[in-house]
């Protein structure tokens, strides 16, 4: 058994003193066995924090944060060695989730560089107390409403779920990027570390983007994947349409692929012009019962949205768009009956995501020109959806002096994916411009889930942590299989 590294940990089954507002935070800690996904299993320890709710108010309630942390094995003999913390994307993952699945070993990789604390944010996974909120505001499936219509519904839901979260006592002003970011401080500081190492992916990387302006003091090492600036969480909708042309571009490098898909956006925009003008009227059965559904223009732009994120899907996408065209919809009524086996007509949300995007916010003048390119974009403004719909609301917005992006010389590593279909190449590249010590990587072929996607993105991560020079040459992966095998 590798024992723990730090010194200021609090025994194994020790009581924690309950945290107030102005108290230092401290850790309780229990060993553990765990166990991923594969049947790996390996020494651990399961650790618990108490902070404020909302440090704002001196009589907030306390929430209990929860982590997994992997003691340091030691095998780098550099200096440093300073925990490494884990930030999950979203809003809404789960780190100690991210930790059991693919990414597995990854953890067990960064290991060698420090303890790697699988945290679980406020308001997600383990971390998370509070129960989500079915509206009595439904979207029934047979309705056929216009873009405004939805988003007025959707509004309607929010501030229903408001009030029933306040009533459960909940203070959804605590669930910002903010308050997210004091937590990594007071859990480093329970850790007793001068410094940790943050590693994010999407939203995580949003989360480590925030702690570099306020806490840099703080932060010592920086991994980003598939960033998201400070005012992006509504993306550009003319930057979606550009992924779309790279996904063309990757298409052609296959002749049979592009002669059968010559142009994905002509084939999209023929295939929601149609359905704008003859919604499809279709049964489907859903929790065992025969649903009269009528399928939308929107319905096919929020589904597109959601499948864009790496290529394997966006292949799959677009043969869904080929055979609507043809008009066949079996595969659409396939997907259909995967993406609403678990969903009813009422609008539901959980608070964290919710609370945390409508923090974030847009700028109004980000906010004009995602309506500006929404009015002709491919995908209109749904790939955030509720967001920028929801935006301004429940009085949480963080402002635009949150929203400006970072400016340190903290060591960053920056790894994108060529076909992210989420944050965008250009994107990340503004988000990530303040920061005078970063280096650079394309993932060329990758999407947005990029860290498994090769076992150099692996190595070059270990070189960066090991204080080595990094090739910033790209690295390429293979694209998926455009046409059916």
């Amino acid at each position: 058994m590798t024992l723990p590294r730090l010194a200021t940990i609090i025994p194994v089954l020790a009581v924690a003193t309950l945290c107030q507002a102005n108290a230092q935070p401290t850790v309780t800690e229990e060993q553990i066995t765990f166990e991923a996904s594969d049947g790996s299993a390996v020494d651990a320890f399961r650790g618990t924090m108490t902070v404020p709710e909302n440090r704002a108010d001196p009589d907030s309630r306390m929430i209990e944060l929860a982590y997994v942390r992997f003691p340091a094995t030691g095998a780098w003999d550099g200096e440093g060695g300073d925990p490494i913390i884990y930030l999950a994307g979203g809003p809404g993952g789960s780190g100690i989730g991210t930790a059991e699945g693919r990414r597995f070993s990854l953890f067990m990789a960064m290991r060698a560089y420090g303890d790697v604390i699988a945290f679980d944010q406020r308001g997600t996974g383990a971390s998370n107390d509070m129960p989500e909120c079915t509206s009595s505001v439904e979207i029934g499936y047979a309705e056929v409403l216009s873009d405004a219509a939805v988003a007025d519904r959707y509004r309607e839901a929010a501030e229903e779920c408001a009030l029933f979260w306040q009533g459960q006592g909940i203070d959804l002003a605590g669930y910002t990027t903010r308050e997210s970011v004091k937590d990594i401080d007071d859990l480093r500081q329970a850790l007793g570390a001068d410094q940790v190492t943050l590693w994010g992916i999407s939203y995580g990387s949003h989360l480590a983007l925030a702690a570099l302006k306020d806490i840099e003091e703080g932060v010592g090492k920086v991994v980003l994947a598939s960033v998201e600036g400070l005012d992006q969480t509504v993306k550009l909708p003319a930057r979606t349409d550009a992924y779309f042309g790279r996904l063309q571009q990757a298409i052609n490098s296959d002749p049979a692929a592009a002669a059968a898909f010559p142009d994905i956006a002509a084939l999209m925009r023929r295939v929601h012009a149609r359905l704008d003008s003859e919604p499809l009227e279709l049964t489907l059965t859903i929790r065992g019962e025969e649903q009269a559904v009528v399928f939308q223009r929107m319905h096919m732009q929020q589904i597109a949205s959601a499948m864009i994120a790496d290529p394997e899907n966006a292949a799959q996408l677009i043969g869904i768009y080929f055979m609507l065209d043809q008009g066949d919809t079996g595969p659409l009524m396939q997907l259909l009956s995967y993406f609403m086996a678990g969903e009813g007509t009422a609008l539901s949300f959980r608070p964290m995501s919710l609370a945390m995007d409508i923090a974030s916010g847009i700028s109004a003048e980000r906010l004009a020109l995602v309506e500006e390119q929404a009015e002709t974009s491919l995908l209109r403004d749904y790939l955030n959806f509720p967001m920028p719909q929801l935006n301004g609301m429940l009085g949480l917005d963080l402002g635009d002096e949150f929203r400006t992006d970072p400016v340190s010389d903290v060591p960053v590593l920056v790894l994108t994916g060529t076909l992210d279909g989420r944050t965008y190449p250009e994107g990340q590249r503004e988000a990530t411009a303040g920061l005078s010590n970063a280096v650079h990587i394309e993932v060329t072929n990758a999407g947005h889930n990029l860290f498994m996607a090769s076992p150099e993105v692996t190595a070059r991560i270990e070189a960066f942590m090991a204080g080595e020079e990094v090739s910033t040459d790209p690295i390429l992966v293979p694209l998926p299989a455009f046409l059916p095998q």
